[in-house]
């Protein structure tokens, strides 16, 4: 029912390419010359229904660097489970062979040599193009966007958001669900989706005076498609309030809702579905737990983790698809549906390698026009990376772009510590290459960025770390909020993930000084995305921008001031 082969054949020409003196010497050409559209796109047609799923693009309309997570540790049950395997483990397990493709797209290892061998991934061009093949395959085919689509840029950010609803709007997709969509403000949402020719779904979006679903946010739409009734449910991300400003958003509330989700699979097989699609935005953790809890549905195309997998993840008669972020890859999904059930399902992760697959030239043009405005903001030159410095955020710990921003935050902000959010959207800087200003913003664009400064007991550091600690390694899903740790900068400490809340994070150390943290005394710490309202500070941005410039040239050592246990 699921094959390997339909996303690795890929890599099997990669032998024909790989020398002894590595991979780093080729030239682009060599390396993509086993690599075209009609390969990537290839697929046999299945079944009589085709799903076409992107998530997490995060406001890249052009094509990115992205490299994926070198430590994406699992707790509990999911320990040494999809997606919680990286690197070599990860290519072993679904046999990638090393420097191939599909070793670049899913892999951390050898980055910055075989990004300048494969170049850039995604564009929505490209993913324009990808979809319109499908299309052509299987006319009706359903395009559902996962969320985290209005956030993450600078034209999104100087539009509020307009940008993408411009270029999504021209993808047609079927239906979305949300997350930092919310964060700009619940007016701007609820304007936006007024206006959407699509559905806005997220059966756990609640009214949160009346605590009744709200009404702009329908739990489910039907689709007939391939004489199949398609009943494709959205989920929100559940923690909205908790790990995003509730203040922006402050009459909606949302939550996991396992149950009021079981009564909506119940009422929409009532109703006739023949297969049941849920949309999510929970996280691939949460969404295992809920395919265990929830009966009766088929497919869940799982969001917010960023992860990316060659196979579904099957958890009882449940197939988890998992799509990636940043626009890196679309999901194909063909379902055999056929006497009001699932028979079923093959699927292609198709990684949108942007210079191999031809950009859609409407959809360059819109994208042109919807970035015309700010091209000369956002191009300007503000340092460079050196020669041996790759800049990345994916991990659970620090990344080097993460490092960058806490070195900018000590340094500006004058701070004895510096703390960043441990979030997973952000592309990569190879060695060598110029920053530009809508480089920095790709990593901190945010509706409230403000860098503040203030002071914290040793104490209160503490329980940051346990808080933020728990949401990351409590192994019961439900507890988890599917971000990564705290970035730190100016401390050091030791982790054990196997611990309970409250004894995972020990020795921590004042780099500056080398002394011990001591909990009565009182340090400063400078940040930023706090979700406090009137949070007062120079946004972020402007922040990394004059830190970079002073520098010239960044570097990129590796931050070896936390310690892991228990992995």
């Amino acid at each position: 029912m699921i094959s390997r082969r339909d996303f690795l054949q890929v890599s099997m020409a990669a032998s024909a390419m790989y020398g002894a003196s590595g991979f780093g010497n080729w030239a682009r050409l060599a390396a993509q010359q086993a690599l075209t559209q009609d390969r990537l796109l290839e697929f046999e047609t299945f079944g009589n229904l085709t799903l076409i799923h992107v998530t997490d693009i995060h406001a890249q309309l052009k094509p990115v660097y992205f490299r994926e997570p070198e430590v994406n540790l699992g707790v509990g049950e999911a320990r040494g489970q999809m997606p919680h395997v990286t690197g070599a483990a990860f290519r072993r397990a679904y046999g990638i062979e090393d420097g191939s493709p599909a070793a670049y797209a899913l892999t951390y290892g050898d980055f910055a040599a075989l990004a300048r061998g494969y170049g850039k991934v995604g564009g929505l061009d490209r993913v324009a193009t990808v979809i319109n093949a499908i299309r052509a395959d299987r006319p009706g085919a359903l395009l559902l966007d996962g969320g985290d689509t209005w956030h993450g840029s600078y034209t999104c950010y100087h539009t509020v958001g307009q940008d993408m609803v411009n270029v999504m709007n021209a993808l047609k997709p079927d239906a979305m669900t949300f997350h930092w969509e919310f964060t700009l403000g619940s007016e701007r949402v609820n304007e936006i989706v007024e206006g959407l020719p699509f559905a806005a779904l997220g059966q756990n979006i609640f009214d949160a005076e009346w605590d009744e679903p709200a009404e702009l946010f329908k739990p489910y739409k039907f689709f007939e498609r391939g004489g199949v009734k398609v009943a494709v449910i959205g989920q929100a991300f559940p923690y909205m309030p908790i790990a995003n400003p509730g203040w922006m958003f402050p009459e909606y509330s949302f939550g996991i809702r396992d149950e009021h989700m079981q009564v909506m699979v119940d009422e929409v097989r009532a109703a006739g579905a023949d297969v049941v699609v849920l949309l999510s935005h929970n996280g691939f953790d949460v969404d295992k737990k809920m395919a265990g809890r929830v009966s009766g549905i088929d497919v869940i195309l799982s969001g917010h983790t960023h992860d990316a997998l060659p196979e579904p993840v099957l958890v009882g008669q449940t197939h988890i698809i998992a799509s990636g972020s940043n626009g890196k890859f679309v999901s194909r999904v063909d379902l055999d549906v056929r006497d009001g059930r699932m028979m079923g399902l093959k699927h292609k992760l198709i990684p949108v390698f942007s210079d191999v697959i031809a950009p859609d030239p409407v959809m360059t043009q819109l994208i042109a026009e919807q970035r015309a405005p700010f091209e000369a903001d956002m191009a300007e030159v503000i340092g460079r990376t050196a020669d041996d410095a790759l800049l990345y955020r994916r991990g659970n710990f620090n990344g080097t772009w993460d490092n960058v921003i806490c070195d900018a935050l000590i340094s500006e902000r004058e701070a004895d510590i510096a703390m960043s959010p441990g979030v997973r959207w952000g592309p990569s800087i190879l060695p060598g290459q110029d920053i530009t200003r809508e480089d920095i913003w790709n990593v901190t664009s945010m509706t409230y960025g403000a860098a503040y400064r203030t002071e914290m007991t040793g104490e209160f550091i503490h329980v940051i770390l346990e808080d933020v600690g728990d949401n990351l390694f409590n192994p019961d899903p439900y507890y988890q909020q599917g971000g990564d740790m705290v970035r730190v900068g100016g401390l050091g400490y030791r982790i054990d993930i196997a611990k309970p809340q409250g004894s995972r994070i020990s020795e921590m150390t004042l780099l500056k000084t080398g002394e011990r943290i001591d909990p009565a005394k009182s340090y400063v710490v400078a940040g930023w995305a706090s979700v406090n309202e009137g949070t007062e500070g120079p946004p972020i941005w402007e922040v990394v921008e004059s830190h970079i410039r002073k520098l010239g040239t960044v570097t990129a050592k590796p931050n070896t001031s936390v310690t892991v246990a228990g992995a």
